[in-house]
């Protein structure tokens, strides 16, 4: 049945709060679990909706999953299909693309329909098919289908994506992990969870260097053993707590913060006035401040400032002094979320897909909202936390993808925020 996020806002948010297992970490490392017919034991997996329906992919290709804890689960793929059976599974998650690469590794093969996930813009495969076609696989598609075939098997070489994308980077390090020649990626991106999935396969028996650079070399095995993994705590779900504190004001301490990976996003926030104080590796304070401003904001990839905050800093900028600016080159529909903001009175001018100028401190006030990606919804969530008024959010479907159970989370800091399920 639907549901929706009711959020009552105005109120300060303080205590403490603990970031969970990353959801751009465990989808490629669970994938990567079929690249071998021995068991996997992945711990610290997020319970969320988009690693789930990673799980049931893997159960739909033949492989046998058992939960041996809440956040443990042991996956062994001892005979594996190239092709899925429940199509609605790829449709409704874009990381279900990440199957491709060990697919074709394993059994030279893969059958795939065209992924989903967020309405943020466009985002073919093209970067991937055109790597996985570098690699000697041959591609057919038809309206829904891509058939990928790797008649000799997948060899090797060198690679120069396209693009700095992530889950191009996973897939073409997957699919050449039984390939025991070296492979060169070049424009390979570096983000925290490419770093993640590299540890794992190292685990496994590949050779592999330069992950966390835009070069990474990978010489595999054709025959990979089984692993031990505790997924990375997810940076992107940290900064999102740590800058809906400085939105909607408080004290909040962020518990299992990957410290090391948000440096840049740390020092931008102390320069716009956000107090914020670095506690340990893993733990940081964030206390409201009043006084803050900041003239610009730019996504850019890793170590940029991820694509998946620049709605949060949009939100932060509506309680900022004086205009800010927001870019984001990387997706011309991650701008969406504005409409829904001028909605709750903020002062926002849309310069083209990818800019727009953002005018505060302006006061917010609750309405009916409705998100259509992931990382905006949790925006909304911060938006209509610092409202004045009652806020309701449909569609919130799209933020149980990536974030678990935040509605209690954020109850636990003084949010006060309700799941209502609605009548069919």
């Amino acid at each position: 049945m639907p549901e929706k996020f009711v959020i009552n806002g105005g109120k300060p948010l303080k205590g403490e709060i603990e970031v969970r297992g990353s959801k751009n970490a465990a989808t490629p490392i669970l994938a990567a679990t079929l690249l071998t017919d021995q068991p996997c034991i992945i711990d610290n997996i997020p319970l969320i909706e988009d690693v789930f329906k990673m799980i049931e992919l893997l159960q739909d290709l033949g492989a046998e999953v058992e939960w041996l804890s809440e956040r443990k689960i042991k996956v062994q793929a001892k005979e594996i299909t190239s092709n899925i059976t429940n199509k609605s599974l790829v449709t409704k998650m874009r990381s279900s693309v990440l199957i491709i690469g060990p697919l074709l590794a394993r059994l030279n093969m893969a059958e795939i329909n065209k992924p989903g996930g967020c309405i943020i813009g466009a985002r073919p495969i093209d970067v991937h098919l055109n790597a996985f076609r570098d690699l000697g696989v041959t591609i057919e598609q038809s309206d829904e289908l891509y058939y990928l075939k790797a008649k000799d098997g997948i060899k090797g070489g060198h690679i120069i994506l396209d693009e700095f994308s992530v889950t191009a980077t996973e897939n073409v390090m997957m699919a050449v992990a039984l390939c025991p020649n070296k492979t060169t990626i070049d424009l390979a991106a570096c983000e925290p969870h490419i770093q993640d999935l590299a540890l794992f396969l190292k685990k496994m028996g590949v050779q592999i260097k330069g992950e966390g650079t835009h070069t990474i070399e990978l010489i595999g095995n054709k025959e990979l053993k089984g692993a031990e993994h505790t997924i990375q705590y997810d940076y992107v779900e940290a900064g999102t707590y740590i800058l809906m504190t400085a939105t909607v004001g408080g004290s909040v301490i962020v518990k299992n913060t990957p410290v090391d990976y948000l440096h840049l996003l740390i020092k931008n926030l102390k320069s716009f006035g956000v107090d914020i104080k670095i506690i340990d590796s893993k733990t940081v304070l964030v206390n409201g401040s009043s006084n803050m401003k900041m003239a610009s904001i730019q996504a850019l990839p890793y170590p940029g400032i991820p694509t998946d905050l620049q709605s949060m800093f949009g939100v932060l900028a509506t309680q900022t002094i004086d205009s800010t600016l927001i870019h984001d080159p990387m997706y011309e529909g991650r701008l969406k979320y504005l409409e829904e903001l001028n909605k709750m009175g903020a002062r926002i001018i849309v310069c083209d897909p990818h800019r727009a100028i953002i005018g505060g401190p302006t006061q917010l006030y609750g309405t009916d909202l409705r998100t259509f990606d992931l990382r905006a919804g949790a925006a909304l969530i911060s938006a209509g936390l610092a409202a004045q008024g009652i806020t309701t959010i449909h569609n919130m479907e799209q933020i149980d993808r990536g974030y678990e159970k935040i509605e209690e989370r954020l109850q636990g800091i003084g949010g006060d925020i309700k799941r209502i399920t609605l009548e069919s």
